[in-house]
């Protein structure tokens, strides 16, 4: 089974570095514009099925990519971004971003959801795609999501920290599930 990913398009707070857990922020324009870019990248792939997170900016991003297309849309929980907590709305700088996606990292900020809990949300979704009859999957989800799936089928790095594993809005990876 083909698996690809995509990182939803640009939003504000990407350009201010403001940390955007859960918090439901809309594409700007130039995440619009990203979004139609990799609607073109993907005209030629057959798509099944998008797998998408339910929040705004990943919507938007699916939905752009599915113009003319009617591919079904499912929106999946589990393809949400991290909780974050206390932290959501700060800027990276404020605290340890970098800290924050080190798998041995004990700091719990309140509200947060733990790395190693996401982890597991975010690979028992991709578990579930091993019973799937579809051949080809596109998943529109977040750069914390992202960096789940990329450990999903890689090894964690010998410093345990993940935050490396990310995408770029609307890069694309293709993933071998089998």
């Amino acid at each position: 089974m083909k698996i690809l990913v995509t990182r939803h398009g640009q939003t504000d707070w990407n350009v201010e570095k403001r940390i955007q857990g859960q918090t439901d922020v809309e594409l700007n324009p130039t995440g619009i514009e990203q979004a139609h870019q990799t609607k073109k990248k993907l005209e030629k792939e057959t798509i099944d099925v998008i797998l998408c997170s339910p929040l705004k900016r990943a919507k938007q991003t699916a939905d752009i990519i599915n113009i003319n297309r009617n591919i079904p849309i499912i929106y999946d929980e589990r393809l949400l971004e991290i909780d974050y907590g206390e932290i959501d709305g700060k800027l990276g700088s404020e605290f340890d971003y970098n800290g924050f996606w080190t798998i041995t990292n004990t700091h719990q900020y309140k509200g947060a959801e733990t790395l190693t809990n996401f982890i597991k949300r975010v690979h028992e979704c991709l578990d579930e795609l091993k019973k799937q009859e579809k051949e080809n999957i596109l998943i529109v989800t977040h750069n914390g999501v992202c960096r789940a799936i990329n450990l999903y089928f890689n090894e964690i790095p010998e410093d345990g920290n993940i935050i490396h594993l990310g995408m770029d809005n609307c890069e694309v990876v293709e993933y071998w599930l089998e």
